[in-house]
């Protein structure tokens, strides 16, 4: 048994107790002539994963509509029969064709479940094919969201909006200097107890839109964190709902921002079609809408997906146009989502792609650039573990050691399981050179890994 994380939500959104609960069932069976006497503990039962049988599902609908004021299926209770689409309310946001107002249920309810630290939503692994696909593909074509105002118990300003892109830019700072892990619960918590009332409150179809798309934008950051502490499943359906953001949103740019983190884990898992295919929707749907930054980041991850594949010609063709397009960059032009593009990162990403490729001299040269230019002190890590790697392939063993040995006290501090791989990584690397200074400079590394996360 799952546990039912949309009716948990549910009650935890209408402020009923499980015994209250359980009362109001009884009571509603009762106008039906059932004799029910269910307590809190059956509540508890059915939160945990157990359907209740005969007509009682009904009557769960029929009690929290009633309380919430608006009408409840099987389905918004987690209890649609298996197989449906709905099936699995934890997964990927809603099921094709859903009102937004189900989207938003089912969101929250993931949420909730990740704020109880749910370990299955931790272990669980990223879909891959037709389910990996869908959600790319709903965002790219019609139908688009005509209206979506809402009516609620809560009336949402600007100021609510002015509070999620702080919140935004905040935990993005605490994700960059301590790492993911540390990270992940601040803002999981935050979007259950200040964002969630706030979708399910009173809006505009204008106001809406600048609010969906500042959760959007939260959400994707969420979908960050979970990918950087390991928990590639719950990153991907963070990600998943931030595209669902993102298409009610309007704003086509911030759908291709976050194609971009889809596509950035699917190179992670080695999915490397797929990784060109999600860039080439996100170029081509938000076309214009596309800034000169994320066109840079979006090219340059094709070429290292191409390079994987082994087709040099098309590597070479988007490292030219990655190229090209960080170089119309203009600082303070950029919506504040691309400001992780900094100069430098495209070297960084090209110099990987040529590394796959096999030219050693062409990366060394775009790995040096990419160090020799000023970056917060995660992306440094990620810079120097590649320059790293490319000395210690050119023979440049002394530089290697060097290189590994910053990249070590830069980490310090910071609670990311990516950063670790590329610890361990670096750290394998020089023991298998058997270079002058390897040993030394591991336990420099062993050092940044000492403390358990």
């Amino acid at each position: 048994m799952q546990p039912n994380a949309l009716l948990d939500a549910l009650l935890a959104e209408a402020g009923m107790s499980h015994a209250g609960f359980a009362a109001h069932v009884n009571q509603a069976g009762r106008s039906r002539g059932l004799a029910l006497r269910y307590e809190h503990t059956a509540v508890a039962r059915w939160l945990k994963g157990q359907r209740p049988r005969g007509q009682v599902p009904d009557l769960l609908c029929e009690v929290l509509g009633s309380r919430l004021r608006r009408p409840l299926s099987l389905d918004d209770i987690g209890l649609g029969l298996a197989g449906s689409p709905s099936a699995d309310v934890t997964a990927h946001g809603s099921p094709p064709g859903s009102p937004l107002g189900g989207f938003v249920d089912r969101a929250t309810a993931l949420w909730r479940a990740d704020g109880q630290a749910r370990p299955q939503l931790l272990t669980a692994g990223a879909v891959c094919g037709t389910p990996a696909v869908i959600p790319v593909w709903e965002w790219e074509n019609p139908p688009e969201d005509a209206d979506v105002s809402r009516a609620g118990p809560t009336r949402v300003g600007p100021e609510h909006i002015e509070i999620l892109r702080a919140a935004r830019a905040h935990y993005e700072l605490m994700y960059r200097r301590a790492g993911g892990v540390a990270t992940r619960d601040r803002i999981v918590r935050f979007l259950g107890s200040e964002t969630a009332p706030l979708l399910r409150g009173s809006y505009p179809d204008a106001l809406g839109r600048g609010l969906y798309r500042a959760t959007g934008s939260l959400v994707a950051v969420a979908g960050i964190c979970a990918y950087d502490s390991d928990a590639h499943g719950l990153a991907q359906r963070y990600f998943h709902q931030a595209l669902r953001l993102a298409k009610a949103s309007g704003d086509r740019g911030l759908g291709a921002y976050v194609i971009a983190l889809l596509v950035n884990q699917s190179l992670h898992l080695r999915e490397f079609r797929q990784a060109v295919a999600f860039a080439e929707a996100a170029l081509r749907a938000a076309g214009r809408h596309t800034t000169p930054a994320l066109s840079a980041d979006l090219y340059a991850m094709q070429a290292k997906a191409y390079a994987q594949l082994g087709d040099g010609v098309a590597a070479l063709t988007c490292i030219r146009h990655a190229e090209a397009a960080a170089e119309r960059i203009l600082p303070g032009s950029e919506p504040d989502e691309t400001g992780y593009v900094q100069p430098g990162l495209v070297n960084v990403q090209v110099a990987e792609a040529l590394l796959g490729l096999g030219d050693l001299g062409a990366a060394h040269e775009q790995a040096t650039a990419a160090v020799g230019t000023p970056a917060h002190d995660r992306g440094r890590v990620h810079r120097l573990a590649m320059l790293c790697e490319i000395q210690l392939r050119q023979g440049e063993a002394d530089r290697a050691v060097a290189a590994a040995a910053e990249m070590a006290e830069r980490a310090k501090g910071m609670e990311s399981l990516r950063l670790r791989d590329r610890l361990r990584t670096v750290r394998e690397q020089l023991l298998s050179s058997g270079c002058s200074g390897a040993e030394e400079t591991s336990h420099l590394i062993d050092g940044a890994l000492r403390v358990p996360l």
